[in-house]
């Protein structure tokens, strides 16, 4: 009996935006190893990520929180207006509550820390692009005091330049 590895038939199309050149590179290394998964392009910052959304119509953007010209927070939520079929996962080094909820009002479809390890990254991007929501740990366990202790999920704005302050 003979087995092959079968190739997948539809690939899942990535934008990847972070304004840290090392970290972009060493995450689509990472990524470009599984069958399944292209990356498409890279945003440097949300203006960008927002522009190379409409332009490659990738499946799912792994959006950084803080970056230049335009936050994360910004830029889901204009992605989400404009292409509200694309997913956005969030990986970033921030779970303050501040960004989590901010990023999930502005319709993210994951929230991830930099700490995850690859398989939980890729784990949770085939999870979004299914349609379905990946939250890290420490992030699912806010979303669920927020609901239990009977509260709305805070009402949260702050300006791009107030998420990018502080790098």
């Amino acid at each position: 009996m003979n087995v092959t590895s079968q190739e997948p038939t539809e690939r899942i199309r990535l934008l990847l935006a972070d304004d840290h050149a090392v970290v972009r590179a060493g995450t689509r290394e990472l990524l470009e190893r599984q069958p399944d998964l292209h990356i498409v392009g890279e945003a440097v910052d949300g203006e960008e990520a927002v522009r190379l959304t409409q332009e490659l119509q990738p499946d799912v953007v792994v959006m950084d929180v803080r970056m230049p010209k335009m936050s994360g927070v910004e830029a889901t939520r204009r992605i989400k207006t404009e292409n509200p079929d694309v997913r956005v996962l969030v990986l970033t080094a921030h779970d303050d509550d501040e960004y989590v909820f901010a990023l999930l009002q502005a319709g993210a479809n994951g929230y991830l820390l930099k700490t995850a390890e690859i398989e939980e990254l890729v784990k949770a991007i085939r999870a979004v692009a299914a349609g379905q929501s990946a939250l890290a740990p420490p992030v699912a366990g806010k979303v669920v005091a927020q609901f239990v202790g009977g509260k709305s999920m805070p009402d949260v704005s702050t300006s791009n330049q107030e998420q990018y302050d502080g790098l």
